[in-house]
């Protein structure tokens, strides 16, 4: 696997490296041992699975507080999705900066997702299939989430947005308070 830092700190995309022959392919999702010399996350708790069936619906973006915080490695399976994470810890150099890839059935990418980050994605295509896995397990009174056009992020979606569900259209105006952000907040240099 290929580790590419993202533009925000602590977060990659990540490429896998098929080794090809005449039957097709094979290449690692994961490996611990790959994570662990790369610094990143091995202990995953949750595989989980989900499709959207419309072109333009976005979801997200969500995360959750300590101690039930997560980090997510996101795989698109089938069709495609603009993949976007937020940086929400303060003290970070990138502290309120989103970043998105593209992440499909063809490239195989993966976005790794710190704690930290708010999580979401539009799909640029009908019947997008994400699989992914979280490292702790979904906690309700510890979710949280930021608005998908949130002015405090300004996030450039691809295509306009054609669906969203009412909780995630519902999420108030980025505030450190309310989200919780200071739970994220790292310390010294």
């Amino acid at each position: 696997m290929l580790f590419k830092p993202a533009q925000l700190a602590g977060a990659y995309v990540i490429e896998q490296e098929p080794r090809v022959d005449e039957r097709g392919f094979f290449a690692r999702a994961f490996c611990a041992q790959e994570f662990a010399a790369a610094g990143l996350e091995t202990n995953f708790l949750q595989a989980n699975n989900t499709l959207t069936h419309k072109k333009g619906t976005v979801r997200g973006f969500h995360y959750q507080l300590p101690p039930s915080a997560e980090v997510k490695l996101v795989r698109c399976i089938r069709g495609a999705v603009y993949d976007v994470i937020v940086d929400i810890r303060p003290g970070s150099e990138t502290y309120r900066q989103s970043f998105g890839a593209i992440l499909d059935a063809e490239n195989r990418h993966m976005m790794y997702v710190p704690r930290g980050f708010a999580h979401g994605f539009m799909a640029l295509t009908d019947n997008a299939e994400l699989h992914y896995m979280v490292s702790a397990s979904y906690d309700a009174k510890q979710e949280r989430g930021l608005r998908f056009n949130d002015p405090a992020f300004a996030v450039q979606w691809p295509l306009e947005m054609t669906e969203i569900s009412t909780k995630d259209s519902a999420w108030p105006d980025f505030n450190e308070e309310f989200h919780g952000v200071a739970a994220f907040a790292l310390r010294g240099s």
